[in-house]
């Protein structure tokens, strides 16, 4: 700690500055002499140590058991709408697709309720919650496989609210325990949902075969307990966002929301261009992936329609590892990196239609795979860059959020164009434009800059400078290029009463 001085209504009082370098972006605090240090003091991470694996491990079965079970939703639909066409059902197929179609949605159109939620009750007990969800919609549904309207319910709603709970969280915690290594760490974790996917198919076919759907739920309710032992190891490092300051004159209901709706991260201009460009690209990003088997058989029958998925499964969870590990080298721009996946899956998948062979589509689908891992796992890193540590829960919920929409939009709209031209060039052309469009709309986030102020840290007076010299953005430390590493360290000195100034190391 450093002593130093600072005006307050024209009287010279002294003060300390607490932990006097910057930290995660933030200006060091002046409290009063004898008061204890400020209780929401941002810590710089471990960046390892046995828990910080620990959360790593945890997060990787929890993305693993979420996005495990709901990719291979396809084996519970082929039983689900036999057993409801043997019943008579005439709209067997569409009532079955929808369980499944609810469950996606919701876990990302409920996602910014997570990110809320972790912001006021704490990522452990969000994550608690949502495991209690998930298992107890998967247990119910076990009891209803006669009844669809009841699975839209307990396996649609209700499993898909415990994923949205579960699944921020999980990316949140790890800007807790890792700066340095925060790309490869999101690489590992994100890779955990690419290894259940691998995994899951095979041993669900198998059981649902053997034992019917009912025991098949109730096994999916105790692996998706695993998500309950997840939240007991996410212990915060960071201190949730400070309280909103109540202005004279604000409405009650602007004070409520203020305190639900980190509004500082919709005060970033970068962050708003981020969070638009994403939906944007999505809703081209996702066509080849539901329509790629349909596709295969129209192309090249008598081939395996299901292998250039898997192929698109197996390299996306090695891009992950992969981008995740550039993205952790200095100098090296995360949203460059994105930028680069989106032009790589636009350019490939307007490719598509012109494949002559079948194995030149699965070179096509294995570099596919290689850029979804690599957008995927940089979601989180660069959601920390832009928004700090206070505000990337609430910046990836709501980023989810938004991107609910084109996930659930943007495939019909292509089946629509398929029925109407019964061929999928039109469809797979118009596709690859959205992630184009959306690459080139992230160039702005490098044409603007974030005015945020830090008056809490800098004490201004009209005969005296500054306690700190602003040396960088308080609320955004990097400029794309220090891939969220500190630039420089300022550290507030000692000076005399008539000119206050700052040493900058």
């Amino acid at each position: 700690m450093t002593e130093t001085v600072k005006m307050v209504n024209g009287e010279t009082k002294a003060g300390t500055i607490v932990n006097g370098s910057a930290i995660n972006g933030h200006l060091p605090k002046v409290v009063k002499n004898g008061s204890a240090p400020a209780a929401e003091e941002v810590h710089d991470p471990p960046d390892g140590g046995t828990r910080a694996w620990l959360v790593m491990v945890g997060a990787f079965l929890c993305n693993g058991v979420l996005f495990g079970v709901i990719n291979t939703y396809s084996v519970i639909y082929l039983s689900l709408q036999k057993q409801l066409h043997d019943l008579g059902d005439t709209e067997a197929s569409s009532k079955a697709a929808l369980v499944g179609s609810l469950t996606i949605g919701t876990t990302f159109l409920l996602s910014p309720v997570s990110g809320i939620l972790t912001d006021k009750i704490g990522l452990r007990l969000t994550t608690l919650i949502g495991g209690v969800l998930t298992c107890g919609g998967m247990f119910l549904s076990s009891f209803f496989t006669h009844n669809v309207s009841a699975l839209y319910f307990t396996y649609g709603i209700m499993f898909g609210l415990g994923a949205a709970l579960a699944y921020t969280p999980s990316l949140a915690i790890l800007g807790h325990y890792f700066k340095k290594y925060l790309g490869l760490v999101n690489g590992i974790v994100t890779a955990g949902s690419s290894v259940f996917t691998a995994i899951m198919p095979i041993l669900l076919n198998k059981l649902v075969q053997e034992t019917g759907l009912a025991t098949s739920f109730r096994v999916l309710s105790v692996i998706s307990s695993f998500v309950i032992f997840c939240a007991l190891l996410y212990k915060p490092l960071q201190p949730p966002p400070p309280p909103p300051r109540v202005k004279p004159g604000r409405s009650k209901f602007n004070t409520l929301m203020r305190s639900f709706i980190n509004f500082d991260n919709w005060k970033k201009k970068k962050y708003i261009i981020w969070a638009l460009s994403i939906p944007i690209a999505l809703f081209g990003y996702f066509v080849p992936y539901v329509h790629m088997g349909k596709f295969v058989l129209d192309s090249f029958p008598g081939e395996g329609e299901n292998l250039p998925v898997m192929c698109i499964g197996i390299t996306s969870g090695l891009g992950r590892l992969l981008f995740g590990f550039i993205a952790d080298i200095p100098r090296v721009n995360r949203v460059l990196l994105q930028q680069i996946a989106f032009v790589f899956i636009g350019t490939m998948t307007m490719c598509l239609p012109a494949t002559g062979s079948f194995t030149l589509l699965l070179v096509i689908a294995l570099a596919m795979g290689l850029f979804d891992g690599c957008f995927i796992s940089l979601l989180g890193p660069i959601a920390y860059d832009i928004c700090g540590p206070r505000g990337a829960t609430q910046a990836i919920g709501f980023l989810l959020g938004l991107c609910s929409v084109p996930l659930t939009v943007g495939p019909p709209v292509a089946g629509m164009l398929y029925d109407h031209t019964g061929s999928y060039k039109l469809p797979l052309i118009l596709a690859g434009i959205p992630p184009l469009f959306g690459a080139s709309t992230m160039f702005l986030i490098r044409c603007v800059k974030d005015d945020t102020a830090c008056s809490d840290a800098v004490m201004k007076d009209s005969t005296h400078q500054p306690l700190a010299q602003t040396a960088w953005d308080c609320e955004n430390p990097t400029d794309g290029k220090l891939n969220g590493h500190v630039r420089e360290e300022r550290r507030a000195t000692l000076a005399s009463s008539e000119s206050l100034t700052a040493g900058i190391n």
